[in-house]
C-alpha cells in the first residue's frame, strides 16, 4: 500500500467574470457545500457570489510527490514543501554525498526501513553543490546526517554510518 502526498502551487482566484464554454465547461463550487460540480450556463449566472472560489488546472497540482514504501529524493527547491505536505507524519533525511563511502554503504539499508515504517516519510539529499544553502541551512557537518523531523521541525539528528542509532531514533519518535 502506498500513499501519495503531492504539493500544488498557491491557488489562483479569479476576480473578474469567469466565462462559459459548452466545450469547456468550468469546474467551481456552486453552493455552500464542500463538493466541487460542473456548473452550467445558468447557474454559473446563479453563482456569482461564488466567483471568488479557486478554479484550479491539471497543471497546477503538478508538483513534487512522495510516495511511503520508498526513499524519495530531493533538492533544495523540494525538501520544504514536501516535508510540510507530510504534515504529522514522522520524515527521516539521509544528507549524503555521492564520494563518501559510509553513505554508500548506508544507502541500501536506509532503502529496506523506508520498506519497513510505512507510517514514515523517507528522503534524501545530495549535498552537492547545488543544495549547498540547505545542507548548510540544516546545519550538516558530516556526512552521512541523518536529520529526523516532525510538523517541520528537526526534532533529531545522527551522524555517521550508525545504523541501530538510526533505528533507535525513529522508533524514538515515532512512539513519542
Amino acid at each position: 500500500m502506498a500513499l501519495n502526498l503531492s504539493l500544488s502551487s498557491p491557488p489562483i482566484r479569479y476576480h473578474q467574470p469567469l466565462t462559459y464554454s459548452a466545450k469547456h465547461p468550468i469546474a467551481l463550487l456552486c453552493s455552500s457545500s464542500t463538493s466541487f460540480s460542473t456548473c452550467s450556463k445558468s447557474s454559473l449566472k446563479k453563482s456569482r457570489s461564488y466567483l471568488s472560489t479557486v478554479v484550479r488546472s491539471s497543471l497546477e497540482t503538478v508538483g513534487p510527490t512522495v510516495k511511503v514504501g520508498q526513499v524519495t529524493e530531493v533538492d533544495k527547491d523540494t525538501f520544504w514543501p514536501l516535508v510540510k505536505a507530510a504534515g504529522d507524519k514522522t520524515v527521516v533525511l539521509d544528507m549524503y554525498t555521492q564520494w563518501c563511502g559510509p553513505c554508500k554503504v548506508m544507502a541500501p539499508k536506509f532503502q529496506e526501513l523506508s520498506e519497513k515504517y510505512l507510517d514514515v516519510v523517507f528522503l534524501k539529499l545530495d549535498c552537492n553543490s547545488d543544495n549547498k544553502p540547505l545542507a548548510k541551512e540544516l546545519g550538516i557537518r558530516v556526512v552521512p546526517t541523518f536529520k529526523i523531523l516532525k510538523e517541520s521541525k528537526v526534532v533529531k539528528e545522527v551522524t555517521g554510518a550508525k545504523f541501530d542509532d538510526l533505528v533507535l531514533a525513529i522508533d524514538t519518535i515515532r512512539s513519542s
